[in-house]
């Protein structure tokens, strides 16, 4: 829906608030992320687990044990959590890309010193986030990137990717045809696409990125158990194509049977809730994409590569308006939690899920009683997007 009514005052949920839910998702199995990435990780410089924050304030008012929320906000010195799928996929990328080791004998009869190959230019397509995370690590790793952003994108965003050294292309339209606009331009020579959603035929880099993503579902495992809690009864992903939401149900669907599973649940703007849209047909679909403040996740069409796990793994998703996340938002920051709206999207799902008419019924659907842990995963730093709604400055 699209009706902009200003949100009441929590606890009731919004009542333009979509929600689709499902029965089958907890039982459901995957295989899990590769050994290795939270090591390969942890050997970066400035690397270090990310907050793990409990907000007692939260637990009381959405009638639960305890509330957790993973704050992205300074992730590897970038205010988001995107560079852990990046960093994973370049280094694995640029593995692959380079030559054969010569042999041994071979490597004596050389007579001079083989030149360094050319650097090569990372291609992507973004909402802001994952551009900058791909410019900062083309940086590091000695290579080129040209990131594209559509519409919707603030002129802050842009100049934040091309201050890492990018070439920034503007493209009219929406983050979709970004994504086209990124394919042809990865066709060049030396070009290779950075894409951090899938499509038939182009899976092997994304399918690394959301590797990458395993790390900060890690973290959450030992901060919650350093932290004496119980696991989580309910953890919420904000989605925009859904490679993140496909990290947490690989991670939380890929337990051994016995282990008490999460219920898990996607969160979207009601402007382009692809993926609630897509549960609810069956099938995945695309959905035209309006303006929105929640700019990471103005996506229109999930991956194909991450539908499966979608389908099967989530148990709900929930729609919500700028003005709910705005809102969540104000209420993180009052709590000491520095959120931007797709960050702050985690709370506007979850209070829409458990607060409000209906609130016992959904509770039931995702099997919550009153001493369960929440976990939100709060995915940007409040300066990490600025809103394409913020006046110009």
């Amino acid at each position: 829906m699209t009706d902009k009514t200003p949100a009441p005052p929590h606890p009731t949920p919004p009542p333009h608030s979509t929600w689709y839910a499902r029965t089958g998702a907890l039982s459901w199995r995957c295989a899990p992320a590769p050994a290795g990435v939270r090591d390969f990780h942890a050997a970066l410089p400035g690397y270090a687990p990310t907050p793990l924050i409990e907000l007692p304030s939260l637990a009381a008012e959405l009638r639960v044990g305890r509330v957790f929320v993973k704050d992205e906000s300074d992730r590897l010195g970038l205010p988001a959590f995107k560079v852990l799928g990046v960093a994973w996929a370049v280094d694995r990328l640029l593995a692959a890309a380079a030559p054969d080791r010569q042999p041994e004998a071979g490597r004596a009869e050389r007579t001079a010193p083989e030149p360094e190959p050319e650097p090569l230019t990372l291609v992507t397509a973004t909402d802001g986030n994952h551009g900058r995370a791909l410019a900062r690590t083309a940086r590091l790793r000695g290579q080129r990137a040209h990131v594209h952003v559509p519409d919707g994108v603030h002129p802050a965003a842009a100049e934040a990717i091309a201050a890492e050294g990018a070439r920034v292309t503007r493209v009219p339209g929406s983050y979709d045809d970004a994504v086209r606009a990124a394919r042809r331009a990865a066709r060049a020579p030396g070009a290779v696409l950075v894409q951090d959603t899938g499509w038939p035929g182009y899976e092997r880099v994304p399918g690394w990125i959301v590797e990458g993503y395993a790390t900060l579902c890690a973290e959450v495992d030992e901060q919650l158990s350093a932290a004496g809690s119980a696991p989580p009864g309910l953890v919420a992903v904000p989605v925009g194509v859904g490679s993140l939401a496909q990290a947490v149900v690989t991670h939380y669907r890929s337990r051994p049977a016995g282990s008490p599973p999460p219920a898990l649940l996607a969160v979207e703007p009601d402007t382009a809730a692809c993926v609630l849209r897509g549960l609810a047909a069956g099938a995945p679909v695309t959905v035209p994409t309006g303006r929105t403040t929640m700019a990471g996740l103005n996506c229109g069409t999930p991956s194909t590569l991450a539908w499966p796990f979608l389908r099967d793994g989530l148990d709900a998703a929930v729609a919500v308006s700028d003005a709910s996340a705005a809102r969540a938002a104000r209420d993180l920051a009052a709590l000491g939690v520095a959120a931007g709206p797709c960050g702050a999207a985690p709370l506007a799902g979850v209070r829409a899920a458990l607060t409000g008419d209906g609130a016992d019924g959904r509770r039931t659907v995702l099997g919550l009683g009153p001493d369960a842990t929440v976990v939100l995963l709060s995915t940007e730093g409040a300066a990490a997007n600025p809103h394409a709604t913020d006046p110009p400055r």
